[in-house]
């Protein structure tokens, strides 16, 4: 089990992506694994056959602990120990190459560190994982997303990914059958009784309810929002600019650009401009001192129907509008289908989340630590205006930064606010 993200000890093996027995080469996708973060797949380090997995799917396993062995086609590995990171002989077999069992840690490079030996008897005869995977369905993450929320069954579904594999557009496919299905099958009369029957399981259920049980991101979301809350003392400034002028921006934008910039966009790109003229802001509080950073990078909230993701946008300062919209972009689209990397939503300083698209017009947020603040971003909305003594109409926007008030103060925050409210109702600075 390699360590997916800093001082993380354990992940859950949620779904083995290859059966026993199988071929893989380097890079090859063999399970997926979730973290306190994120959903992530991990990739063969070596080429062989998957000869056996020592956990199975569903399991909470330490860091550092072995998950599977890659050895070659036929190599026998009963009589190996494997209750630690390193594969050893009892003196009955050939020694697997340590390859099979390191992992090559992305961050740290580490091989695996002793894990507890609790494991389950690998004294099995060959073959025996060939008759336990019968039965088993191999889908994707996202393929086994869509088609749980589209309640299609995966044994029904015939996959064309590697090895037989069900993917998105084998779901697709299945999608678009049963509709096809459903629009060429006459209607069903409904009756009295249907109804009644309808209407008193509907009462039962409105009075029963419905447990969903926490996902270990529910979890976790719910644990740190309620640190930041109890340790983080929060206090808020609110700002409204007009912003007529970065809307029109924003189209004379994207009239000559082959990437469309969002509202969004520009947002996070002022902030982290803000960022880089208020230094101070650029900070975290941790036990021992107040942290300032070189770098201003800035974490984007995106909902997922798992829960709140904050990808960061690395020298979000200095990077073009164009670059900053892809990597938002693609950072919203994988968090949606699960595909964020662990180290991608580490770090920063300030969080923006956008609920403008929603219509809210003004909230304030929970920050999200180690970050010292989050920028809560309403809807633009057109409203009467005084400009020079004259009522006029214009598109206002609400915004309000929560601020940890143990590495900020209240007039640096005030001098931020000030800052950016300046580059958004006078845009063309943020293109600087």
């Amino acid at each position: 089990m390699p360590e997916l993200a800093a001082n993380t000890t354990e992940a859950t093996l949620t779904e083995w992506l290859v059966p026993e027995q199988s071929t893989v080469a380097i890079g090859d996708l063999i399970a997926t694994v979730e973290t306190d973060k994120a959903s992530v797949d991990v990739e063969a380090e070596t080429e062989g056959v998957v000869l056996r997995f020592v956990v199975e799917a569903g399991s909470n396993v330490e860091v550092g602990a072995p998950i599977a062995v890659i050895g070659a086609l036929g190599e026998n590995v009963d009589g190996f120990d494997l209750s630690s990171g390193n594969v050893q002989s009892n003196g009955t077999n050939t020694p697997l190459d340590s390859a099979a069992v390191e992992v090559d840690n992305e961050e740290t490079h580490s091989s695996m560190h002793e894990a507890e030996s609790s494991t389950p008897n690998l004294g099995e005869v060959p073959g025996a994982a060939d008759q336990s995977n019968r039965g088993r369905t191999f889908a994707s993450p996202l393929a086994r997303k869509i088609s749980r929320d589209a309640g299609l069954e995966l044994a029904q579904m015939r996959g064309t990914g590697p090895g037989g594999r069900i993917v998105r557009r084998d779901v697709a496919a299945a999608l678009e059958e049963r509709t096809a299905s459903a629009d060429a099958a006459p209607p069903t009369p409904i009756t009295q009784a249907d109804t009644t029957s309808t209407q008193t399981h509907a009462r039962d259920a409105a009075v029963e309810g419905n447990d969903v049980p926490h996902t270990r991101l529910r979890r976790t979301i719910a644990a740190r929002l309620t640190e930041s809350k109890h340790s983080a003392p929060h206090f808020y400034l609110r700002g409204t600019a007009k912003v007529d002028a970065l809307l029109t921006l924003r189209a004379q934008i994207n009239e000559v650009s082959n990437s469309r910039i969002s509202v969004n966009d520009l947002i996070v790109k002022a902030v982290a401009n803000t960022h880089r003229a208020i230094p101070e802001m650029n900070v975290i509080w941790t036990p021992d001192s107040v942290r300032r950073f070189t770098s201003v990078d800035v974490a984007v909230a995106v909902a997922t129907e798992d829960g709140l993701m904050t990808p960061v946008v690395r020298a979000a300062d200095s990077i073009s509008l164009s670059t900053l919209s892809a990597l938002t972009s693609d950072f919203a689209e994988r968090a949606r289908s699960g595909k964020l990397r662990p180290h991608e939503l580490g770090g920063g300083t300030i969080t923006v989340t956008n609920l403008g698209m929603y219509g809210t017009e003004d909230f304030s947020a929970i920050i999200n630590p180690p970050h010292s603040s989050i920028l809560a971003v309403g809807a633009a909305k057109e409203s009467a205006v005084v400009e020079d003594g004259e009522l006029v109409v214009a598109r206002i926007m609400h915004f309000t930064l929560s601020v940890d008030h143990r590495p900020v103060d209240g007039a640096v925050a005030a001098r931020w606010m000030r800052e950016f409210i300046a580059s958004i109702e006078k845009p063309l600075g943020i293109l600087a």
